[in-house]
């Protein structure tokens, strides 16, 4: 939903010429919560495209074909340009971070892209006059820089650990804190789950395995803050209840505080179990389709290499289709013997077909028996490649197991 709100962004921006585009992006260049230098950089070098074009009659250069379109390219690109700078104020904190050095060569890519179009215009031509030309002299000396800020590397670093420490969760709850100034920790960490769920929808769109699998991760990051955050308040808590029991005795009031430490720690981990599987439940539902497949009967030529393995050695694609749907590891030349055997009775299209109709029933697939039937009759090959891709995307190994990193630990004082 996001990314539409983007492409409808770029339809508002249709009727605007180039020194109002980068008027807006120069705008919401301060407005940004990540990548601020970046964004601050680029703005300055298009104000040194946007003093050169007021200076030119851009309404007079639209009239002649040779400049008319090097402008409306121009134009394109500051559209773009605008969407790249004000996702960093409207994305997701901890997909930015995660995707920093892609959103660094995406500025990179717009500033060559843009002064491309730039040199493109025969402006020498219509205006000959030295102080244009020294400002194209001064474009071209402003190369700009675009990275990574120290601090966002480092907190990029920990983000992607598999298993971030609690001394690092502490700090990622500070970055959150700073990035939503005026929002509790609990409405910060639950914005940022709605912007990953989107991200998270846009990737399973594109069938992007990995960007999914990055976007899971960083839902567990956000949980762990969560725990970490709820952790803290529960510890004031005990805190309280020591003051208030002051005057104790100190043996009694040791052995009572073991007890209930005990009793906590057993109730975080129970609850931190239980949230860390319910939210790995909703991720395979929302992740996996359960309607129709994912890849086409006739797409085998996506993937030529896969397509040309099954041609000629089909037993191993087959051993890896059947090993998913049977739950248990079959070794190609177990396969091979089935196949052999099968064939010997004329009915090896029957037996392929039965693993599909297994493995169609187990990721919850629609159709039937006679489809399954069809599909290996017109092609066995093809069948094959359909239903081996079909497995990659959704992450079945050995019966729809998902690799998942452990729970995450907390020591509790």
């Amino acid at each position: 939903m996001a990314h539409f709100g983007e492409m409808a962004n770029v339809a508002q921006l249709a009727g605007m010429d180039a020194a109002s585009l980068i008027g807006m992006i120069v705008k919401a260049a301060t407005t940004a919560r990540m990548h601020k230098k970046n964004c601050r950089q680029f703005a300055l070098h298009l104000k040194l495209i946007g003093n050169l074009l007021e200076s030119l009659r851009i309404s007079e250069l639209k009239k002649y074909p040779e400049t008319r379109e090097p402008l409306e390219q121009l134009e394109d690109a500051l559209r773009r340009s605008y969407v790249l700078i004000h996702s960093c104020q409207d994305r997701s904190y901890l997909y930015l971070l995660a995707m920093g050095w892609n959103i660094v060569y995406q500025f990179r890519k717009a500033q060559s892209e843009i002064d491309r179009y730039l040199k493109i215009i025969p402006l020498i031509t219509l205006v000959d006059n030295a102080r244009v030309r020294e400002r194209f002299e001064m474009i071209e000396r402003d190369q700009r820089e675009y990275t990574l800020d120290e601090e966002d590397k480092k907190v990029q670093e920990m983000i992607l650990k598999r298993e971030p420490s609690q001394h690092d969760t502490i700090i990622l709850k500070k970055t959150l804190s700073c990035s939503y100034p005026n929002m509790p920790i609990k409405k910060a960490i639950q914005k940022e789950n709605e912007k990953l769920h989107l991200e998270l929808q846009h990737s399973q769109a594109n069938l992007d395995v990995r960007q999914c699998e990055v976007i899971q991760h960083l839902l567990e990051v956000t949980e762990a803050v969560a725990s970490n955050s709820s952790l803290s308040e529960k510890s004031s808590h005990v805190k309280e209840s020591k003051v208030e029991h002051l005057y104790v005795d100190v043996k009694t009031e040791n052995r009572d505080f073991d007890k209930n430490y005990t009793k906590n720690s057993q109730k975080h981990a129970a609850s931190r179990s239980t949230s860390s599987v319910s939210s790995r439940r909703d991720l395979l539902a929302s992740d996996v389709s359960e309607d129709e497949w994912h890849s086409d009967l006739l797409g085998c030529c996506a993937e030529p290499l896969l397509c040309i393995k099954t041609s000629f050695f089909p037993c191993g694609t087959f051993s890896r289709i059947a090993s998913a749907a049977n739950s248990r590891d079959i070794s190609p030349a177990e396969s091979c013997n089935d196949l052999m055997a099968y064939s010997l009775i004329l009915s090896c299209c029957c037996y392929t077909c039965c693993i599909r109709t297994k493995l169609r029933k187990m990721l919850n697939i629609k159709g039937g028996l006679f489809d399954d039937f069809l599909s290996h009759l017109m092609c066995c090959c093809c069948a094959l490649v359909q239903e081996w891709r079909e497995v990659e995307i959704r992450q079945v190994k050995g019966g729809l197991k998902i690799t998942t990193p452990p729970t995450i630990q907390y020591i509790e004082y």
